[in-house]
């Protein structure tokens, strides 16, 4: 039977990163049964062959406190989850914050589990002048202790050792050790603490002064109430920016792939209908949205590195005083922050929030916040407004994630004076100390976060492609009185002037595709909507593509390319997705894609709520469809009205 091991420490302790360091790639995001804190599961092989599998809890301060994660922690030490009680639990502390790490150790090692510590950042602590005496730490708490560094691997081989060692074995903590009968933070606890880290550090040396003086003015800059938000914006426009200029060749190469993959199914294929469901169905309709996960990928990668520097914490406190102005609380940046991947997550991490009035407003707010799933039509709808120019691009997209956060603040703010007045409690967030960041420990979020969005695309986005060409390929509609015409004087001229001939049946085939489009059940769902999106802009394939994006937003630029037919020029000669989708046109041949219909998709899609999963998440975390519906209705107004203005003012 494969040991299993439950990772605890407090928040900022390298926790995570010591956990991917340890399994890599092999974890997955899960959840206990009855239980919507997500946590990581993975399994550690040990060079001999010998497999362990790891539960990466989240991070808290307490094991008492009534919040979902304390809980969390707490059930899973004590069996009441998932698969029964742990054979042991790996205790991870913070060197450089060593004595109130010792409080929460000893809270945990009560519980009698067998149990190993892994004191972590070693290294940035001994720069500091600050040596863990491992031998000392291991008699003053009674179980093995192992000093590492989860970003350069230092002493990683020794944990994994020890972790099997104690996990197939059943001893815990020595009885004869003494750990304090209360929690974290009080009288006992904090003396206690401090007569172990005399007894396992030596002091840092006073050299290091200078050091910890820039970090001061580091902090005096990015906590800044003016400069911390204008470091903040120049922070993420270069990122933006940066994922424009890196994402394009690999971008290039997916789509080339897609378009391999799609000509090589139009050769072995006879032609028929289950060759265009395959070509245009189900490898173009998934290419249009795959092709841009090269972009997420860079997201995560450089946001990861952000956080893991320790920046995105002082990024909190900045924003803290400005978010207090608009009456929501600084606990409420890191749910919207985690709203930025997905607001389902970010919504669930409010449970934090322990004002009633608090949580409600960030959860009505939260899918404001550009998640990932609008990354696809910002990357689209961008390039087209500003094609070849990365970094006019990368600014318009830091605009679509500032306008979002504008208009959410905005709306917390009339919430709060209206229907729920009321005051907010004072933020409380720990600085994690700066450090280089780690290239692995990004390069795992990074891939972990591009495994569910394929997850997502071989699932949902498959499906509504599929459907999707079935609407648009049924009924069949007869050839045109136009294109049979065509077609005959292309086939009087074909002997004397073969050229003419062949753009007369081009041009027959693109009547007898708006025919189709127009006469399917996609066309003729658009064109009994389509007069309400009108005044925005949108013809009648954008808006079914616009419908279908409730589903799920990411599914616009499928919907996009599968309406657009069969992703080929006037020519007949295959394109690549993104140009397929750019290139699209509307039944009057016009440009599918203007500036100023472009603008107001951008904009639209930045204040909508498109997401039905987010819907059904807020109704199951407030306990009433009242206010996911109430919601949906503001933030529709809200997104339509801005749209409107834009395509006129672009118009």
């Amino acid at each position: 039977m494969i040991p299993r091991i439950a990772l605890l420490g407090n928040p900022n302790t390298g926790k995570s990163t010591l956990f991917n360091r340890l399994c890599g790639l092999r974890s997955k995001t899960a959840n206990f049964p009855g239980s919507t804190v997500e946590h990581q599961v993975g399994r550690c092989v040990t060079k001999s062959g010998q497999e362990m599998d790891l539960i990466d809890l989240p991070g808290i301060y307490s094991l008492m406190l009534e919040m979902p994660e304390s809980r969390l922690c707490a059930d899973c030490l004590d069996g009441r989850v998932g698969d029964g009680r742990p054979d042991a639990a790996l205790l991870v502390l913070d060197a450089n914050n060593l004595s109130r790490n010792l409080q929460f150790a000893a809270s945990a090692l009560r519980r009698g589990l067998p149990s190993v510590v892994a004191i972590n950042m070693v290294d940035l602590a001994e720069r500091r002048g600050l040596i863990i005496d491992e031998r000392a730490a291991s008699q003053a708490l009674g179980v093995p202790v192992v000093a590492v560094s989860a970003r350069s691997g230092q002493g990683i081989d020794r944990l994994i050792a020890q972790l099997t060692r104690t996990s197939t074995s059943n001893a815990t903590a020595n009885p004869d050790i003494a750990f304090p009968p209360t929690e974290p933070g009080s009288t006992a606890s904090a003396l206690w603490a401090a007569d172990v880290f005399a007894r396992i550090a030596a002091h840092p040396d006073e050299k290091n002064d200078d050091r910890m003086t820039i970090h001061d003015r580091l902090d005096a800059a990015f906590t800044h109430p003016l400069l911390g938000i204008v470091f903040f914006v120049l922070m993420m426009s270069l990122l933006f920016a940066s994922i424009y200029w890196f994402a394009q060749f690999p971008m290039e190469a997916v789509d080339g792939i897609f378009g391999w993959l799609g000509s090589g199914v139009e050769s072995i294929m006879p032609a028929g209908t289950l060759r265009d469901l395959m070509v245009n169905g189900i490898v173009g309709g998934v290419s249009a949205t795959v092709v841009f996960l090269p972009q997420i990928l860079l997201l995560f990668f450089l946001l990861a590195l952000l956080e893991d520097s320790g920046y995105l914490a002082r990024a909190a406190f900045a924003v803290d005083r400005t978010m207090r102005r608009f009456g929501l609380p600084g606990q409420a940046f890191m749910p919207l922050l985690s709203s930025h991947a997905c607001a389902l997550p970010g919504i669930m991490a409010t449970r934090l929030i322990p004002n009633h009035r608090d949580r409600l407003a960030t959860i009505l707010v939260a899918p404001f916040m550009s998640c990932s799933a609008r990354v696809p039509v910002y990357a689209l709808l961008t390039g087209v407004l500003f094609a070849g120019r990365p970094l006019a691009a990368g600014f318009a997209f830091t605009g679509c994630y500032v306008l979002g956060g504008i208009v959410g603040l905005a709306t917390a703010a009339l919430l709060r004076k209206t229907i729920l007045r009321g005051p907010s409690t004072p933020m409380m967030l720990e600085l994690p100390d700066y450090r280089l960041p780690s290239i692995r420990n990004a390069l795992t979020i990074a891939m972990d976060r591009g495994m569910l969005f394929l997850k997502n695309a071989g699932s949902v986005i498959l499906s509504i492609a599929i459907v999707m060409w079935w609407l648009s390929a049924y009924p069949k509609s007869p050839p045109s009185p136009e294109s049979v015409a065509i077609e005959l004087r292309a086939v009087e001229v074909a002997s004397t002037d073969p050229t003419t001939a062949e753009n007369l049946r081009s041009q027959a085939e693109r009547l007898n595709e708006r025919t189709q489009q127009s006469g399917s059940f996609a066309g003729q769902l658009g064109a009994i909507c389509q007069p309400a999106f009108a005044p925005i802009g949108l013809d009648r394939q954008l808006t079914v593509a616009v419908l279908t994006s409730f589903l799920a937003r990411e599914v616009f630029t499928t919907t996009v390319f599968v309406l657009a037919g069969a992703g080929s020029d006037a020519d007949g000669e295959d394109q690549g997705t993104l140009a397929t989708v750019r290139s699209a046109t509307r039944d009057d041949g016009l440009p599918l894609f203007t500036m100023a219909t472009s603008a107001s998709l951008l904009i639209f899609f930045v204040l909508a709520m498109q997401c039905l999963p987010t819907l059904v998440v807020v109704a199951r975390e407030t306990g009433s469809w009242r206010w996911p519906l109430l919601q949906f209705c503001y933030m529709t107004i809200i997104a339509y009205t801005a749209a409107f203005f834009a395509y006129r003012l672009m118009s």
